[in-house]
């Protein structure tokens, strides 16, 4: 058959000779291009992992299949994305792919995507935050052949020696590499000593530091061949110097503490050193009364009991500092205390014969803890309202049937589970206050200048604070400023104040600035950089925010995690809520956050434990995601629901502040930055990423009417600051 074949091959070129269509003969030539070929990623429920994932491919046409479905191991609904990496300079940067698959999506979690691959190497992973393992290497060889011969690599160290060989002042090492298999060289990588990481080679290694070196080096081929590893030694001596000053030297020690001052599970001492003259030639550190180790990072001691960290520093003239060292004592955290609270109530008051309260009633709480850590705070919500401190029983006078919630918090951050009490006022001869506002804060503070005065009740029982309306819409700050004095004359003429306290409220109303033109009237601060005002937000969940010198908060400051800021003092039906954010994520990333708004109560919410999941799935995450690529949802988006695009959002410099704007009125929600409105949304029902709950609030999808206001935290990476944050109810 092979014959016969070469045969028919032959004479069909010499009829094609003599019919003119082909003027020389020809010899075939090997394809360099490879055949079309298939490579399938899967995922299933494990978000550390792909479920399976090619290594090796040839470069060509390939179609990409990736699959995140029941059949393939996923039984959550969990979305995996696949994404090839183009900014990674170590890695091919040719192929742009970012699939998006869930089981519950159009196409049953399946994907498909056409791609021309080309010799090198291709890093891939998941961009959904929590996913960072999900990761690989796909490398690919030219078509027609393997190349199985490593690189060929050698090194030349440069630099002024003196008559023994030795280096003076610095040395220069230059590397080199040659592949002879075909693929060519993908990258160079140096190490320095015998147990320094694999760093990428792009210049020649400068070493400067006074002593003996060892850099070892090796190079990669495109088809994924290593060479054998190499290495050159040599000797760092320092130039003439009359430098004769040592270095000087500090240590800090940081780390969790308890009261007493020690350090909670572990201490991490930190050492610096600096030197005017020849320069710090290295430091060195040793533990209590051991040996001298090089120091090149943080050190961080967990044993417990008393420690001493030694240390010293040398230049590089030879000068070496006197030691110095610094003492710490490591103790075991101790046994959290894991139980909340026990809550009790008693009402008391005159009754009528249906058992109904005359008047009013007093309603006294109780709180005891037998967690170890004692009671931090009891709180009361009337009616479904805010949740309040309390303080002292609540006198309830409104006529009609309430309900009144109360909980306890203890100093462990345990919250009892909230239990509640329901009766009813029935009038007497007292009329219910006809008040022009309600306002039950515990101080007189007109817009968010805290006067100090108590926000106590006067003759007509109504409530300073609901006297002087700050919230109502004031035309002019002069007319303001004339009602605060009418109401103020009158509470002193019937002692309600004194001249002093006078003086504050109106001194509060005029630093308020109500009423000028531009100013926000009706915004209430509800983080305002006080230690007070931040003291009344709550963390849940991982991750943490700290509060800044100049009034703002940074997230991802204590402990890495995923969770959420909450304002857990009442929630917001209709509001426009404004606030300040910047993107402080380290290096060239950036910072992944969000404003969560109208989620239910967290801690009587069956996503317990993960509290935080109650704000994503059943309220609404407006983005914040200056990111140009990778994640979908930009700043403004609606997360899960509504994406905006680069030319709707816009991207501004990082570690520049940004004003944004959540507006929301029934199901509709705008989002203004900087002014400019950059979405807009209406929540007519349907989810994109999580299926459908029983306890989901309305059968169309539709979310709650109001609810609380919150901040999220993604990971000491995904660093964001926030300030100024104000709400008005509208």
């Amino acid at each position: 058959m092979t014959r016969q074949r070469r045969f028919l091959t032959v004479l069909l070129a010499a009829v094609l000779m003599l019919l003119g269509l082909q003027t020389a003969p020809s010899t075939a030539q090997p394809e360099t291009t490879a055949a079309a070929q298939t490579l399938t990623w899967t995922a299933g429920d494990d978000i550390t992992k792909y479920a399976s994932a090619p290594t090796t491919a040839v470069a060509g046409q390939a179609t990409i299949v990736f699959e995140n479905s029941a059949a393939t191991g996923n039984t959550t609904g969990m979305p995996h994305t696949l994404t090839f990496v183009t900014s990674d300079p170590e890695f091919n940067s040719d192929v742009e792919l970012n699939i998006l698959a869930n089981p519950n999506d159009d196409m049953g979690g399946r994907h498909t995507a056409e791609v021309t691959l080309t010799p090198g190497r291709y890093f891939y992973h998941c961009t959904i935050p929590g996913h960072g393992q999900m990761q690989g290497i796909l490398v690919v060889t030219e078509g027609g052949g393997t190349d199985t011969t490593p690189p060929q690599t050698s090194a030349q160290v440069t630099g002024a020696q003196n008559a023994q060989g030795e280096y003076v002042g610095s040395a220069s090492v230059a590397i080199s590499a040659t592949d002879e298999g075909g693929s060519g060289v993908d990258s160079v990588q140096y190490a320095v000593g015998d147990t320094g990481d694999w760093l990428p080679y792009t210049t020649p290694v400068v070493v400067d530091q006074i002593g003996s070196h060892k850099i070892r080096y090796r190079a990669l081929d495109k088809a994924g061949n290593v060479s054998a590893e190499k290495s050159v030694e040599f000797t760092v001596v320092p130039p003439a110097s009359d430098d004769t000053t040592p270095p000087d030297t500090s240590a800090t020690v940081s780390g969790e503490q308890d009261a007493d001052g020690a350090y909670l599970d572990m201490a991490t001492v930190t050492v610096s050193a600096s030197d005017t003259g020849s320069g710090v030639n290295g430091i060195e550190y040793a533990l209590g009364t051991g040996a001298w180790q090089p120091y090149t990072a943080p050190v961080m001691v967990h044993q417990l009991g008393t420690h001493t960290v030694r240390y010293r520093a040398t230049d590089k003239a030879g000068n070496v500092a006197a030691e110095q060292s610094v003492r710490f004592t490591v103790v075991a955290t101790p046994t959290p205390d894991t139980a909340p609270p026990v809550t009790g109530v008693t009402v008391e008051g005159a009754k009528n014969s249906d058992g109904a309260y005359l008047g009013n009633a007093k309603v006294t709480v109780s709180a005891t803890d037998e967690g170890g850590s004692g009671v931090d705070r009891i709180e009361y919500s009337i009616d479904a309202g805010p949740y309040l401190v309390y303080t002292a029983p609540v006198v309830v006078d409104r006529a009609g049937t309430h309900t009144l919630a109360y909980r306890a918090t203890d100093k462990a951050g345990n919250t009892a589970a909230a239990r509640t009490v329901t009766f009813t006022v029935v009038p007497s001869q007292v009329p219910a206050p006809n008040c022009p506002e309600f306002d039950e804060r515990l101080t007189v503070i007109v817009g968010d200048v805290d006067s100090g005065v108590p926000n106590r009740l006067t003759d007509n029982r109504c409530r300073i604070n609901e006297l002087i309306e700050d919230e109502k819409e004031w035309t002019s700050h002069a007319l303001f400023l004339k009602h605060v004095k009418t109401v103020l004359d009158k509470l002193l003429k019937e002692g309600v104040v004194d001249q002093r306290e006078y003086n504050a409220i109106q001194k509060a109303a005029r630093q308020s600035g109500i009423g000028k033109p531009g100013q926000t009237e009706g915004y209430r601060k509800i983080l305002d950089g006080s230690a007070e005002s931040f003291a009344k937000w709550q963390q849940v969940g991982g991750g943490s925010f700290g509060l800044n010198a100049d009034g703002s908060i940074t997230s991802g400051t204590a402990k890495d995690g995923l969770g959420m800021l909450w304002f857990p003092e009442r929630k917001y039906g209709d509001f426009s809520l404004r606030l300040q954010w910047r993107d402080d994520a380290p290096g060239t990333g950036n910072a992944n956050s969000g404003v969560f708004v109208r989620f239910p109560w967290v801690h009587d919410h069956p996503e317990e434990p993960r509290p935080e999941w109650a704000a994503i799935k059943y309220g609404h995450e407006v983005q914040v995601l200056d990111r140009p690529d990778g994640d979908m949802y930009k700043t403004g988006s609606i997360y899960g629901f509504d994406r905006v695009g680069l030319a709707g959002a816009g991207v501004t410099q990082k570690g520049t502040w940004n004003d944004y704007e959540i507006r929301v009125v029934d199901q509709h929600y705008s989002v203004y930055r900087n002014g400019v409105l950059i979405n807009e949304f209406d929540n007519t029902g349907g989810q994109e990423f999580y299926p459908p709950r029983s306890d989901d609030p309305g059968t169309d999808g539709r979310r709650f009417a109001s609810g609380y206001i919150g901040l999220q935290v993604h990971s000491t990476t995904d660093v964001v600051s926030y300030r100024d944050v104000r709400i008005k109810e509208l």
